[in-house]
């Protein structure tokens, strides 16, 4: 009879977890949250950095390819729309040069397009993640 009270508190007491076990692997969980959540999000902005880099590098290829065909390159009034759509009506315009429309940053912003560049004859940039033109984030070619 003892050991048949035995069995049956063995049993009962190794049915679940202990408050210990639980505490145990929550404070696991924890520490490789804190370790791989910061990774997780400096990957991230990485890849929103590089893809707004090649994004910049497709339309630039455009903008080369609307001015070999237009002789001159958009104005700042045109813009990057003069890609998608003919600015003057003239008939030497064989775009559309950009596939399915002018695409937006990683962040949702349009991309700036500058006539002349900072540093070329024009410039296109991403706002970046702040949203703010001409701070330390911003992507441009």
């Amino acid at each position: 009879m003892v050991d048949d009270l035995k069995k049956k508190r063995a049993e009962k007491s190794e049915a679940g977890f202990s408050l210990m076990e639980i505490i145990v692997v929550v404070v696991i969980i924890g520490l490789l949250t804190a370790v791989v959540a910061p990774n997780v999000v400096r990957r991230l902005m990485e890849s929103r950095e590089n893809i707004a880099k090649i994004q910049i590098s497709h339309l630039e290829g455009a903008v080369q390819i609307f001015a070999f065909d237009m002789g001159r390159f958009p104005t700042s009034s045109e813009g990057l729309q003069a890609l998608v759509q003919n600015p003057t009506g003239g008939s030497s315009w064989r775009g559309p040069y950009v596939e399915k429309g002018l695409p937006l940053d990683p962040w949702d912003k349009p991309y700036i397009y500058r006539i002349p560049g900072t540093n070329g004859e024009f410039e296109i940039c991403s706002v970046g993640p702040d949203g703010n033109e001409g701070t330390d984030d911003d992507v441009c070619n």
